[in-house]
C-alpha cells in the first residue's frame, strides 16, 4: 500500500525530514511513503489570495494518483481520533487501498478540491505549522500501525 503525503509548501527544514524519516523507517515495507511537495505559488504585496488558493488546490488535485483514496486534511473536516484512524489505516491495509492524503497551503484549500475528496479529516481543532502536520501525521501513522499490530509504541 502506498500511502502519498501532498502538500503544497517550501523545502521541508532538517528536523522535518529527520522527525518524518525516523517514522517512515519504522513502518513495514507493506506501507510505503511517498512525499511530493508542490512550490508554494509566491506571494507578493497584494496577492489575489482566492487565485492562489485556486491554482494551489488545481495541483494537488493533478498530483494524486489515479485510484488512490483521496483524503484531505481540513480544518471543518472530521475529527479523527488515533483508534478511528488505525481503524482506517487497517481497512485500507486489507483492501490493499492506496491513500493520498492532501495538506494544502498556508491558506487552505479550494471548495473544488474538497468536493474532489472521498474523506476530510481533521487533525487537531489547534492550528499548527504545515511542517508540523507531516510530523504528526507521519506518527499517527505509525502510531495507527502499532496498535494494529499490538506493538508496545501505543501505550493508551
Amino acid at each position: 500500500m502506498n500511502i502519498n503525503l501532498i502538500s503544497i509548501g517550501n523545502k521541508m527544514p532538517d528536523w522535518v525530514e529527520l522527525a518524518g524519516n525516523d517514522f517512515i523507517k519504522r513502518l513495514p515495507a507493506e506501507i510505503r511513503i511517498n512525499s511530493i511537495l508542490l512550490p508554494l505559488i509566491r506571494r507578493g504585496k497584494n496577492p489575489d489570495i482566492a487565485r492562489i488558493v485556486r491554482d494551489e488546490s488545481r495541483k494537488l488535485i493533478a498530483a494524486v494518483p489515479r485510484d488512490s483514496l483521496f483524503v484531505v486534511l481540513d480544518v471543518l473536516g472530521k475529527p479523527v481520533t488515533t483508534m478511528k484512524l488505525s481503524s482506517m489505516l487497517e481497512t485500507w491495509l486489507q483492501q490493499g487501498q492506496d491513500i493520498s492524503i492532501i495538506i494544502g497551503g498556508p491558506d487552505g484549500v479550494s471548495d473544488e478540491l474538497l468536493s474532489k475528496a472521498a474523506l476530510k479529516i481533521s487533525l487537531s481543532q489547534l492550528t499548527f505549522p504545515h511542517p508540523l502536520v507531516r510530523v504528526i501525521l507521519l506518527e499517527q501513522i505509525y502510531r495507527a500501525w502499532s496498535i494494529i499490530n499490538n506493538h508496545p509504541y501505543h501505550r493508551a
